[in-house]
């Protein structure tokens, strides 16, 4: 009998030891169970974060990296023009300004092609973060996507920073055909251009180059008709001029010298007032033609949605960059200076390429 009791006892004992040892079992799964929902559900509001970041049209990069302050790593500024040129030479000012007040290193990146287009389309589609800018002039911003059929951008594509440098056209001809038919003034060569329909020939640097559609307006307001002969590069239609193989163009600052020289004759100026470099020289509104104001400008640009403070700030640090003695040495003798705030040089932007649209339509220029 005791024997069957101890038996029976050391039964009962296995079996309460059994029943605890599945009690924790089930209270070790229970916690593990926790652990696992809590780690899942963490991860899925992780993951619905970053959901959400992209159903806005962030990255997530751009979403867990939003507090960062900018600048901070390198800015790089693209240039669409070749190394040399005056938009290359400013954009190279501008960062070496930038890149001691900004306090981060900031390269020029020349991708020059179609007329600015390649390197301005490459910054279009960029981040807009402010880490890749764009140094160009008004005719792949203004005009380009009015000419291209196939343009890959627009200049809604652009949030503009500043309009640095404002440059002048001036007309010249040629002086010996000017002292041949008594040329001396812009209405002397609108009546020889009247009196002689399709005789005038005039420079450009190219189909649909600001200096060729600045000879269509004039020909349109003053109701003339003329020969445009297009070339590959402003200094050759110059030379064309200075040679005699056109009558006339629009030129550059670059041209002074030659104006200076007795090679070229300047009858006026595009700007509103008359310019340092000659100041004897009227401008277009004082010889009688006022709406033929075109002027050509080199700015600084960013990818559209590139957020306003940091818009603000690149102004600012460009106007520190221009102050730089160097800097504004170098680029006073291309023009003037302008520094113009964001706001202002959109509505110049605007203001243009409504004016342009016209002149283009006008005369149908379209480019592939």
């Amino acid at each position: 009998m005791r024997d069957n009791r101890n038996v029976r006892n050391k039964e009962i004992s296995l079996a309460d030891m059994k029943i605890n040892l599945m009690q924790r079992s089930s209270t070790f799964q229970e916690t593990k169970n926790m652990t696992m929902f809590s780690s899942r559900r963490n991860f899925l509001i992780a993951s619905a974060g970053v959901a959400g970041a992209s159903a806005f049209g962030l990255s997530s990069t751009m979403a867990f990296a939003q507090d960062k302050k900018w600048p901070a790593k390198l800015i790089r500024i693209v240039v669409p023009f070749p190394a040399g040129s005056i938009t290359d030479s400013m954009a190279r000012l501008l960062a070496e300004g930038f890149s001691k007040t900004l306090g981060q290193p900031v390269i020029v990146d020349n991708k020059g092609g179609a007329n600015g287009s390649i390197g301005a389309a490459e910054v279009a589609r960029a981040t807009p973060d402010g880490y890749t800018l764009l140094v160009t002039n008004s005719s792949s911003i203004t005009v380009n996507p009015l000419i291209y059929r196939n343009s890959p951008y627009k200049a809604a594509d652009f949030a503009p920073v500043s309009l640095v440098l404002d440059a002048p056209f001036i007309l010249n001809v040629n002086p010996e055909w000017a002292k041949k038919h008594s040329i001396d003034s812009v209405q002397d060569l609108v009546d020889f251009a009247r009196s002689n329909p399709s005789a005038l020939r005039y420079g450009s640097a190219g189909q649909g180059n600001l200096a060729h559609l600045a000879y269509a307006m004039l020909s349109n307001d003053a109701d003339f008709k003329a020969m445009h002969i297009p070339y590959k590069a402003a200094s050759q239609a110059s030379m064309a001029v200075m040679s005699g193989e056109v009558e006339t163009s629009f030129d550059t600052l670059a041209s002074v010298p030659q104006i200076r020289a007795g090679k070229l004759k300047a009858l006026a100026v595009t700007p509103a007032q008359r310019i340092p470099q000659m100041p004897d020289v009227p401008t277009m509104a004082e010889a009688g033609f006022p709406n033929i104001d075109v002027t050509f400008w080199l700015g600084l640009l960013a990818p559209a949605g590139t957020a306003p403070e940091v818009i603000e700030k690149l102004y600012e640090h460009s106007k520190q960059a221009m102050s730089a003695p160097v800097a504004n040495q170098a680029m006073s003798a291309q023009g003037t200076i302008a520094l113009v705030n964001p706001a202002d040089f959109a509505a110049r932007i605007a203001s243009e390429t409504e004016q342009l649209a016209a002149v283009i339509k006008q005369e149908n220029i379209t480019l592939d």
